[in-house]
């Protein structure tokens, strides 16, 4: 039996190391467009912070994850096709067969358009080439504007802002990681990275962006402008569903699946930022380590349901820590909220008393053990 993966972010080698927990023998493949280096993508938004340049994130390259994997990789490989008739993934290398394939292919920055004549060039870091790119840029630049004040735009503030850079973050968004952050917390990081030296533009757009002497100027929806050196895209990710619906899968956010993490099309898995289970899409690191799990069982012959546990989340704003366990997507209850001068606990509870949630900040967040074991599983 031959199982196939396609992608090698954390996804894909962390399947790969647990299929071979599971099976030493299994023949397995892994195919990357890039060069197959294994390294942690979240690690991308603080490296400033560890004192780490691109290089030093990267744990293995490919040829010793090869090695450790007793695995086939392909990298620099592009999949142009998928014949689920044959069963073979058409690369622009050659073919490949396989029994089963596992599609670990992540997720894509979201891009919006602009007007100006330097909209092009908006960085955004997903991986670590950009990130590579991106460190270039930065190395002579002291202003530095971020779009997108979510969980991504905040860590990177931090990181730029603690390296000594000027950092303005500009969204719609009436405070920081609204999305996620009940309105207390997200407010007391606003506070705490604005007296760290964050400039915020929120409740705006940037509308066009252009080129200033050597710098860019954005101008933003109520008419004001930003001048900086470098301009970093944080708006978002949405999974890529590309090779899924070439295919004809069953696509909503993203690739769904059932608890097998089995696609619409049997022997056709998904696996990572670019999976839809249960309704839910978690672009997480314990929800992919906790699938990764699940499934090698699966692929290796013993079929194994996916279940997540409770799964608090850091977020990597070390001016101002926060833990966050969100209530599920249209849970009842209220927030109850506590705040003192050091942060903020905000307990999700029921109409019945039952905490579905929570989240802390600043010195709270050494409460996380405390809570973490009483919030339920966030899919039993």
């Amino acid at each position: 039996m031959s199982i196939v993966i396609i992608g090698t972010g954390m996804a894909g080698y962390n399947l790969a190391r647990e299929i071979r927990k599971a099976d030493s023998e299994v023949s397995l493949v892994l195919i990357t467009a890039d060069g197959g280096n294994a390294y942690p993508k979240p690690a991308l938004s603080n490296a400033l912070i560890q004192g780490k340049q691109p290089q030093q994130i990267i744990s293995a390259d490919a040829a010793t994850m090869a090695e450790r994997l007793n695995a086939e990789i392909h990298t620099h490989t592009r999949v142009q096709a998928i014949d689920t008739a044959t069963g073979q993934v058409i690369t622009d290398q050659d073919s490949i067969p396989f029994d089963k394939l596992v599609l670990a292919t992540g997720a894509r920055p979201i891009r919006l358009p602009f007007q100006g004549d330097a909209a092009d060039e908006l960085m955004s870091v997903n991986n670590l080439e950009e990130y590579t790119q991106f460190r270039q840029k930065i190395e002579q630049a002291k202003q530095i504007a971020i779009i997108g004040p979510g969980l991504i735009g905040c860590e990177f503030a931090n990181d730029l802002l603690v390296s000594g850079r000027d950092v303005e973050v500009i969204g719609p968004d009436p405070y920081p990681i609204s999305t996620l952050l009940p309105e207390a917390a997200g407010r007391a990081l606003q506070k705490a990275l604005a007296e760290a030296g964050v400039r915020w533009h929120l409740g705006k757009v940037a509308k066009q962006i252009s080129h200033n002497d050597g710098s860019y100027r954005l101008t933003l929806s109520d008419g004001t402008t930003v001048e900086t050196d470098v301009m970093l895209s944080a708006i978002g990710l949405k999974p890529d569903l590309t090779l899924a619906q070439s295919i004809g899968l069953e696509t909503n956010r993203g690739i769904v699946t059932d608890r097998l993490l089995q696609t619409s099309e049997p022997g056709i898995y998904a696996l990572g930022d670019c999976v839809e289970v249960a309704g839910l899409n978690l672009p997480f690191v314990m929800p992919l380590m906790n699938a990764a799990r699940a499934l090698a069982k699966t692929l290796t012959g013993t079929d194994t349901n996916l279940t997540y546990p409770a799964m608090p989340v850091s977020i990597k704003t070390p001016i101002h820590p926060i833990v966050i366990s969100p209530p599920a997507k249209g849970a009842e209850g209220n927030w109850e909220i506590e705040q003192c001068d050091t942060g903020v606990r905000a307990l999700f509870r029921s109409p019945q008393g039952e905490l579905l949630g929570f989240t802390l900040t600043g010195s709270y967040v050494e409460e996380k053990s405390q809570w973490s074991k009483q919030v339920p599983p966030v899919l039993a």
